[in-house]
């Protein structure tokens, strides 16, 4: 008999959560304890994505051994642990050896495409063998392919997901099986339209779990990782930071986008359409309790948070001849454009524009923007400056474009700060700075002392 669950949460593990057979099953008990969890939601083993990513670099024969016979320990570790481990050691043999296979491809021709089909490995073997812990429990449970209804355009290593495909998608061929069992999938990975894996970007698992629970119009989606909620800071950088307990949508989005790692900057964005909150908790410590992200909170404070975001560039085009501004303006941007290069932060001048580049949120990780046939064109019509080993620092709080004092009270405590940019009142939640690298924990350590203790 099919059951219907009007109120279903979709949990979403990180790869803490499932970095090994006791993490995995403190994961099933939370699942577990709530009937209304029917959609899990996981992401690859920790340190099974960076290994993967190293590996479609096309690494030389040795290391690239290394590396496969690395993931096959952590994956072993687990499957060593079932009661019944022959079957899934089968499985998990045949995706090792896929991914051998691809490493070996991409020595010699390395791709965006084949990074995404080799990355994608590491989802689906956490998610194979989480299904057997819970199976052992004699928990019915049903394994899905994400790629079955995640449909995105092919843009590797951050692909764009299309939500139309995927809302039809859901419907057809993932709610049903919800209505008969609970259901484990992937985070991160889709397919385009001609059936090509590809990859919603580093941490896109959060992101995966929100598009399904806006397709589902689930009741909330959970976040589990490693940390009980979101906090005023990073608690690494901070020991004095906090966890705060509710979080509106907009205060968690701009923490996400600049620098907040607990959640993908995109996760929020599905989860706003239908108004679902979404909650963040520690899979290690669930009754610890953790940070609700809902539409609105109670009297939000002026200041909320402070974020970093690392691995910055800073490009500076300036005009060469005597071109009126918005005509110079306006053939940079066109050119930034046709190199699809996404543009972050701006400010502009007479005859100068500068921007952040952000190289943190793609698949490979790499920096590869700035290509050669950009910088060649852009040089053709302008002065190029680019600077890296750069931080940014973003003071997240509400109504900070209409308060008075805040760049005051913010950068008199900066004086010894060689602060490289500035943006401030696009946005009333943010004021964001560039600084260098080595500057951004001191800059953070005292502005939350004085603005957040």
């Amino acid at each position: 008999m099919t059951r219907i669950y009007p109120h279903t949460i979709v949990a979403k593990f990180g790869g803490t959560s499932v970095a090994d057979f006791d993490a995995m099953s403190r994961s099933a008990t939370i699942v577990l304890a709530d009937k209304d969890v029917r959609l899990v939601v996981l992401s690859a083993s920790a340190g099974v994505t960076n290994l993967l990513v190293e590996l479609s670099g096309g690494l030389e024969s040795s290391v690239r051994q290394d590396k496969i016979d690395t993931l096959r320990t952590l994956q072993y570790n687990i499957i060593s642990r079932l009661k019944q481990p022959e079957a899934i050691g089968q499985e998990i043999d045949r995706l090792l050896d896929n991914i051998s296979h691809l490493a070996a491809m991409a020595v010699d021709s390395r791709s965006d495409a084949l990074c995404d089909e080799l990355v994608s490995h590491g989802e689906l073997m956490s998610s194979l063998l989480f299904v057997e812990v819970l199976r052992e429990r004699d928990v019915e449970t049903q394994w899905f392919d994400a790629r079955k209804v995640i449909r995105t355009n092919d843009t590797f290593g951050c692909a764009v997901p299309v939500i139309s495909e995927i809302a039809e998608r859901v419907e057809k061929y993932l709610r049903p099986r919800i209505a008969q069992s609970l259901v484990i999938t992937q985070g991160f990975i889709g397919s385009d339209a001609a059936g090509q894996t590809t990859t919603l970007g580093r941490g896109g698992s959060d992101y995966t779990a929100s598009l399904l629970a806006e397709a589902l119009q689930a009741a909330r989606v959970d976040i589990w990782t490693d940390v009980a909620g979101i906090y005023t800071t990073d608690p690494r950088i901070v020991a004095r930071a906090k966890r705060i307990d509710t979080l509106s949508f907009s205060e968690a989005s701009e923490m996400a986008t600049f620098g907040a790692k607990v959640l993908h900057p995109a996760t929020l964005l599905p989860a706003m359409r239908k108004n679902i909150p979404v909650f963040v908790g520690s899979s290690a410590q669930p009754r610890a309790g953790g940070t609700l992200v809902c539409r609105d909170t109670h009297e939000p404070p002026r200041y909320r948070a402070l974020a970093v975001r690392r691995q910055q560039t800073l490009l500076k085009l300036s005009s060469i001849d005597a071109q009126p501004a918005h005509r110079f303006l306006a053939e940079m941007f066109n050119i930034l454009s046709r190199h699809d290069v996404a543009m972050d932060l701006v400010t502009t001048s007479e005859a100068s524009i500068a921007l952040i580049l952000n190289s943190t949120g793609s698949t490979s990780g790499e920096a590869d923007t700035l290509t050669t046939a950009l910088l060649t064109e852009l040089s053709s019509h302008c002065h190029v400056e680019i600077e890296t080993g750069l931080a940014l620092v973003s003071l997240i709080g509400n109504t900070l474009s209409q308060a008075p004092a805040v760049c005051k009270e913010v950068f008199a405590e900066l004086e010894n700060h060689s602060v490289r940019m500035i943006c401030h009142g696009a946005s009333s939640h943010n004021l964001c700075f560039l600084l260098p690298a080595e500057c951004a924990d001191s800059a953070v350590k005292t502005l939350h002392r004085n603005l957040l203790e």
